[in-house]
């Protein structure tokens, strides 16, 4: 069987992010009347608490912490965190949203190329961070060819060596 270098588990989209809340209720009201998603039905067969909501073509599925005295709660916006990323159209118009909501956000700006980048980053009520940016600003320009410090050699070599098989597929 050929080796798929490029998606080898042939996955095809991003389906849910799991998130472990300690109040349900403060995190379904954040999800749905801050980044606007929509609760969804969840299987009855789980026997724990939690919700399942969905928008912009993926899931965040809450959980209800079995102790949520327990839970460490960040204060600190620090973009280098974990944290999801949404796309918007008008980043001015989401910051004056976040200000008027009460929401603490910090502001940052990506710069390549001559294009920028502008990012806003938040927490959820219980301490995970948001991201909401216009990222499509910036074109995604693939690697091929070009050593990366996350990528050994050996799967660089293997990946150039299957797109030069795929070139000599291609020509006649």
């Amino acid at each position: 069987m050929k080796e798929n270098l490029e998606n080898p588990l042939r996955l095809t989209s991003l389906n849910h992010v799991s998130l472990v809340c300690r109040s349900l209720e403060k995190s379904i009201d954040f999800y749905t009347n801050v980044l606007g998603f929509v609760p969804v039905r969840r299987p009855n067969s789980f026997n724990f608490d939690g919700a399942w909501l969905f928008s912009y073509g993926i899931g965040i599925h809450l959980l209800q912490s079995e102790d949520p005295e327990h839970m460490m709660k960040k204060s600190k916006i620090d973009p280098k965190d974990n944290h999801i990323s949404f796309q918007c159209e008008i980043m001015a118009v989401v910051e004056k949203k976040l200000k008027e909501m009460g929401i603490e956000c910090m502001r940052q700006m990506v710069e390549e190329g001559g294009i920028h980048v502008d990012q806003l980053f938040f927490h959820d009520p219980d301490g995970f961070m948001i991201e909401i940016c216009n990222c499509d600003n910036i074109p995604i320009v693939p690697l091929s060819g070009e050593a990366v410090r996350s990528c050994s050699q050996v799967n660089l070599q293997k990946k150039m060596q299957h797109q030069q098989q795929q070139i000599q597929v291609v020509q006649p």
